[in-house]
């Protein structure tokens, strides 16, 4: 029986788009069968040695070019950036599985449900990009995003922390506004893309608070000061605001994690 970590290892350290696309939705088809083995096999490599393409090229945020959404460029452009979010998403997902062992069965069950929903993402957006006459890689992309995963690698609490409940939180709070303003646009397509994407993530989010909280407590942690230890220990600079409370809220967010977090933006 193949082994989810076998999954894991081919998606980490293979280049090919269209291989990672496949083995992730036959991992995903495999685990629905209960064919799919939750052993660990190996030893995982380390994260330094993950593969990505050669394109798009990686930019640090202050470099990325400045374009209009309201050209065809601009749009493309605008798609592009929220399809390398969700081709890293797709690592991310892959990446807490093979690097983090001795957990949970429902564990790696549910974050091979989100590595399945986020190359569905993906592909969602590819297919609009290519609508609009473009293609993953045409253009640059923000190069810090697979930095918070190296940042985490040694610490699984981290990961939780970091990743699902700082860095996908805040697509809980601006995907609704870039929602409405493609539909104020016209762009129906692409607006129930965000939509789509906006109702999984707010699942991802809650699987992210699900399980930092449990694997707080059984490590005989504090969950919540300890998110504020690992905020404070790992993200660098202020979380950015405004929050969506109310869906914070619903996505495993306490009201005493949120009441921090709006303190230190005026910090």
């Amino acid at each position: 029986m193949q082994s989810v970590f076998e999954f894991a290892e081919r998606c980490l350290f293979d280049a090919d788009i269209e291989l990672k696309l496949a083995f992730t939705f036959q991992a995903r088809q495999l685990m629905a069968e209960n064919r799919l083995s939750l052993t660990p096999a190996g030893e995982p490599l380390p994260i330094a040695a993950t593969i990505f393409p050669e394109k798009p090229e990686l930019m640090m945020p202050r470099d990325m070019p400045k374009r209009r959404l309201d050209t065809i460029e601009g749009k493309a452009a605008f798609f592009h950036a929220l399809a390398h979010i969700e081709f890293v998403a797709i690592y991310l997902a892959w990446d807490i599985i093979y690097r983090f062992r001795g957990l949970p069965d429902d564990f790696y069950r549910d974050w091979l449900l989100i590595a399945d929903e986020e190359a569905q993402h993906f592909q969602l957006i590819r297919n609009r990009l290519r609508q609009l006459g473009s293609d993953y890689g045409a253009f640059p992309a923000h190069g810090g995003l697979w930095s918070h995963a190296e940042d985490t690698a040694e610490d699984v609490l981290a990961r939780l922390a970091i990743v699902p409940r700082c860095m996908e939180a805040r697509g809980l709070d601006v995907t609704p506004g870039m929602r409405d303003k493609l539909a104020t646009m016209g762009d129906a397509d692409g607006a129930a893309i965000l939509a789509r994407i906006y109702n999984d993530e707010i699942g991802h989010v809650e699987r992210g608070s699900f399980w930092f909280n449990s694997l707080s407590r059984q490590r005989g942690l504090e969950a919540e000061q300890h998110y504020k230890d690992l905020i404070l220990g790992y993200y660098k600079g202020k979380p950015k605001g405004p929050f969506n409370r109310e869906v914070r809220i619903i996505a495993g967010f306490s009201d005493n994690e949120l009441d921090w977090l709006e303190e230190r933006l005026h910090e």
